[in-house]
């Protein structure tokens, strides 16, 4: 029943994972969280910080906000938290990634 500026207020408090789950809680909350560009591009941005190229990639072959968000987040955890292989992630949330990316994650771990 908030407009839904307020709505959008409370839930950019929200991590990515907790704002997926928001999306399916009903359908005013979905309403909400998936009109609002705001909402992703800020949990996107962060992404960008680990996935620079892969966002300005999706971004530039028009994906919205959201979507480049959900095609980098589990790789930007990969490359962030050196997560050993793709296997050790749940495989619902896991988009392929391409070589380079792997590559990237191996010339860190190298690095370390």
């Amino acid at each position: 029943v908030l407009p839904p500026e307020v709505s959008c207020r409370i839930f950019s408090g929200l991590d990515v994972e907790s704002l997926c789950h928001a999306a399916v809680t009903c359908k005013g909350w979905h309403r909400v969280i998936e009109g609002s560009e705001r909402l992703w591009r800020h949990h996107c941005l962060s992404v960008r910080a680990v996935c620079q190229r892969e966002i300005d990639c999706d971004r530039g072959n028009g994906y919205s906000w959201k979507i480049t968000l959900l095609r980098n987040y589990w790789k930007s955890k990969v490359k962030q938290d050196n997560v050993p292989s793709q296997n050790s992630l749940p495989e619902k949330s896991m988009y392929p990634m391409d070589v380079d990316t792997w590559g990237e994650i191996l010339e860190a771990e190298l690095e370390r």
